[in-house]
């Protein structure tokens, strides 16, 4: 029986390590600078938590953004929880790692996606949408400053 080296889970599973590590320095000293966050995660994930209406409204996937307004920031071994404000409704989100899609820093220009055998294959889901948290009010969804997108799927076999 041959065995071989999951290179890309191992990857994934670093990267979100990665993402918790920056985070948990979040939690510590506070965001620092102009760093913020957009954060696409799928809302079907079986561990997500996130209030009704906001699944309703986002079936499938969602980002949100970690800038001006964000409260009561926990990180855990599995993922991490927020309170973000949607539309001047505080909204507490539980978003863990595995659910996360791609998660940019547009200030430094970092990015992390988290492909799946079926985006590799081509598949495109337009029935993605973004929300975006800024300061106390909702706006139309701003798209990141181009980063590097590190996708280590393209390795695997």
């Amino acid at each position: 029986m041959s065995r071989e080296i999951d290179y890309g889970n191992l990857m994934h599973n670093a990267m979100r390590g990665l993402i918790r590590n920056v985070l948990q320095e979040v939690v510590d000293h506070g965001l620092p600078g102009n760093h913020h966050f957009f954060i696409t995660f799928d809302t079907n994930h079986p561990d997500a938590q996130l209030a009704d209406w906001l699944k309703d409204r986002y079936p499938g996937e969602m980002t949100v953004v970690m800038q001006h307004w964000y409260d009561n920031l926990t990180v855990d071994e599995d993922g991490f929880g927020v309170t973000l404000n949607f539309g001047d409704a505080p909204e507490p989100l539980y978003i863990p790692y595995d659910s996360i899609e791609t998660f940019v820093d547009p200030s430094v220009e970092f990015g992390l996606r988290f492909e799946t055998a079926d985006e590799q294959a081509g598949e495109d889901e337009d029935e993605s949408e973004e929300i975006v948290e800024e300061g106390d009010e909702a706006e139309e969804p701003k798209k990141p400053a181009e980063a590097d997108v590190v996708s280590l799927d393209s390795f695997r076999k």
